[in-house]
């Protein structure tokens, strides 16, 4: 059923996707387990639309679906947690509105157990600040996909510092272009590669 559901939306199926999904909840299927069949279908779309074989439209439709997709896992992933590992802030740095990467590690954090507190895309490091204090959050989780982000990241952790919250909270970053380098140079804690790196890095740093 999960490989299924990753064809259709890698074909960007979008009514058969979601059928699928539907159909897999009502069966009573692992919720973590169709969002990973999400992330496989959208990584084939991203080597599809690398290679010129899918194009703007495409990878538009494809993020759409995704979303819609997610809309309907979620409230089951709600109702499965009756208690929380921890607070986690997550967004996607200023500057950038990349979202499908953040999109994914946010709903993986959920099926995980966390309580993600996601702020969207083009966040200011102000904002990261005042979220992660008033949830008191262990973890938190910046996204950047363009190389610009990289200043922001580190704006954002320097002003997460300047706030007296370094101590309180780890700091993770991800993104297509991050690497020792950019994790060297935002003074953050740790990268992840993808979304699962995510979650064991939360269960690394909340456990």
């Amino acid at each position: 059923m999960s490989e299924k559901i990753a064809a259709l939306i890698a074909a960007v199926e979008e009514d058969m996707t979601l059928e699928e999904v539907r159909k897999a909840l009502g069966d009573g299927a692992d919720p973590l387990s169709l969002v990973e069949a999400l992330r496989e279908g959208m990584a084939v779309v991203g080597d599809k639309y690398e290679a010129r074989e899918y194009f703007l439209p495409d990878l538009i439709l494809s993020a759409e679906i995704f979303k819609e997709s997610i809309a309907l896992i979620e409230p089951h992933l709600q109702s499965g947690n009756t208690t929380t590992k921890g607070a986690v802030v997550i967004g996607t740095v200023h500057g950038d509105i990349h979202d499908i990467g953040k999109n994914i590690v946010a709903t993986m954090l959920k099926c995980n157990g966390y309580d993600v507190h996601d702020l969207g895309v083009d966040v200011p490091p102000q904002v990261f600040v005042e979220k992660a204090s008033s949830t008191q959050a262990g973890l938190v989780a910046m996204s950047g996909l363009l190389t610009l982000a990289f200043d922001a990241m580190k704006d954002t952790v320097d002003a997460l510092a300047e706030a007296g919250l370094r101590d309180k909270a780890k700091v993770i970053i991800g993104g297509g272009p991050v690497n020792e380098k950019v994790l060297e140079y935002c003074g953050a804690d740790a990268f992840g590669k993808d979304p699962a790196e995510a979650v064991r890095l939360a269960n690394r740093y909340l456990a």
